[in-house]
């Protein structure tokens, strides 16, 4: 009898694999730099302040390019596409640019991550305009402690406000995206799970990461993901849930009376490395493989020096075949033996 062979389609083989035959499946859109919070861990107000120069309108992609550049990826294997900053929100028209993402063959997903203070005016024209969810960083429902972290700009208010415009409109599933940090907001973690029990809102705890390079990150200030799930566990019984896809950074847990779920994102104490499909486009075009990267690849000064197609998608194959990244799995080593400044948050996304 024959020996079954998989057969794998000439499109698939066609799709770059990384040095770690790790394929391409999301890619992270920052559309904005600038935001409205100075949150230390990302934009702390002593660097980020009144006189620091942001790009300008004209250094951004237009709409026109990063439309372009996403029909590209969709012919590498993206088929996700998250909307990021900075604070995307304050992109002005970016209802335009989610209905023409949405509108391109093979996005299955588009998505929107947002500090929530804008989300109340704009919640209902995104999900007209296509957007399908939307995550929300709240780091804290203690006024005092959001404030520290949010570098006193915003409201608790205003964020939950933004979440029921959310709801509202029929975006979701919502996630709540928390940095969680010892000694700053590690006691309230409680209060937020509560207050979103027995809701369709999923929090995410996410430990705290040294990304950029300016935010102090010191291995003693992480909380483990599993010290927050036995906090959690003991006031409410928890079931571990399987992952919705290969890739999924979140493990999951519903609670065992069935009112919702949350999740921990664990960079730190279990890396994912392994499965990161991840590209982002910072807001001035440059390629990015990692969010601990040292260097990127400018894709806006091809598009606007009449780069074609085929010449475009070569550079993107190129560095993507090329990508070696595992920096949360080395981090000790390469932490000890960094050269050069990691790209900072703000600037391609978390």
């Amino acid at each position: 009898m024959p020996r079954s062979e998989t057969i794998i389609p000439l499109e698939e083989l066609r799709r770059p694999r990384d040095t770690f035959s790790r394929p391409i499946r999301d890619l992270r859109i920052s559309v904005m730099d600038r935001c409205n919070f100075r949150c230390p861990y990302c934009m702390p107000r002593e660097t980020f302040h009144a006189k620091y120069r942001f790009l300008g309108s004209g250094e951004r992609l237009s709409f026109d390019e990063i439309v372009r550049v996403a029909r590209l990826f969709v012919q590498l294997g993206v088929r996700k596409l998250r909307l990021t900053g900075g604070e995307p929100l304050l992109r002005a028209n970016l209802p335009d640019l989610i209905g023409d993402l949405t509108a391109i063959p093979g996005i299955e997903d588009v998505a929107l991550t947002t500090n929530g203070v804008l989300l109340s005016q704009h919640a209902a024209e995104l999900k007209a305009a296509g957007l399908k969810r939307v995550t929300v960083s709240l780091d804290s429902l203690d006024p005092a402690t959001f404030a520290k972290m949010s570098g006193e700009l915003g409201s608790v208010e205003e964020v939950l406000n933004g979440i029921a415009h959310a709801r509202r409109a029929g975006l979701a599933p919502i996630k709540v995206n928390t940095v969680i940090q010892r000694g700053t907001n590690d006691s309230t973690v409680l209060d937020l799970v509560e207050h979103f029990r027995g809701t369709d809102v999923i929090v995410r705890f996410i430990e705290y990461m040294d990304v950029g390079n300016r935010n102090d990150w010191r291995a003693e200030l992480v909380v483990p993901s599993k010290d927050l799930l036995a906090r959690i566990s003991a006031r409410w019984p928890l079931e571990a849930l399987e992952r919705n896809y290969r890739g999924e950074v979140a493990e999951r847990y519903a609670f065992a009376d069935g009112r919702g779920e949350i999740g921990f994102i664990s960079s730190v104490t279990q890396p994912f490395c392994g499965n990161c499909s991840r590209a982002r486009l910072s807001s001035d075009g440059v390629l990015y493989t990692c969010l601990f990267a040292t260097a990127g690849t400018s894709l806006r000064d091809a598009l606007r020096g009449g780069a074609s197609d085929e010449q475009l998608l070569e550079r993107i194959r190129a560095v993507w075949l090329a990508r070696a990244d595992r920096y949360s799995e080395l981090r000790a080593r390469l932490r000890a033996t960094a050269a050069e400044p990691k790209v900072e948050m703000y600037y391609i996304g978390g």
